[in-house]
């Protein structure tokens, strides 16, 4: 089996228009806005995987129903729900299950022993 490439990164906070504007600023980050989930996509730069080499997209964009704010990471796995059993196996926990977003992406997000949180991308 293949490592889970990272394929994805979000930045998510109560003013989802205050951070994109903030990012995109900061790092020269033209973003695609996905309304009215008032989503900003940063597309990735480069390529390869060394660090430094290159780049992948993500997202900026705001908390729902009061939810805190939040930077995380998306694996890319085959199998959303097998891997979300290994990491409740290995003493995570889910937090969102398998989730489709129609004609985007299905993914899943769990919580690690240290309270991290890291997406999953169905693959």
């Amino acid at each position: 089996m293949a490592a889970a490439p990272i394929v994805h990164f979000e930045i998510m906070g109560k003013d989802g228009k205050k951070l994109q504007n903030f990012y995109s600023k900061l790092f020269d980050w033209q973003l695609e806005m996905y309304e009215p989930m008032n989503y900003g996509m940063a597309t990735a730069a480069g390529n390869g995987n060394e660090v430094g080499k290159g780049s992948i997209g993500g997202g900026i964009g705001q908390t729902e129903g009061g939810a805190p704010s939040y930077v995380t990471v998306y694996a890319q796995v085959a199998d959303l729900a097998a891997t979300l059993q290994k990491a409740e196996s290995l003493g995570g926990k889910t937090i969102v299950p398998p989730t489709e977003v129609p004609n985007v992406v299905t993914f899943a997000m769990f919580q690690d022993p240290e309270g991290n949180v890291v997406g999953l991308v169905k693959g």
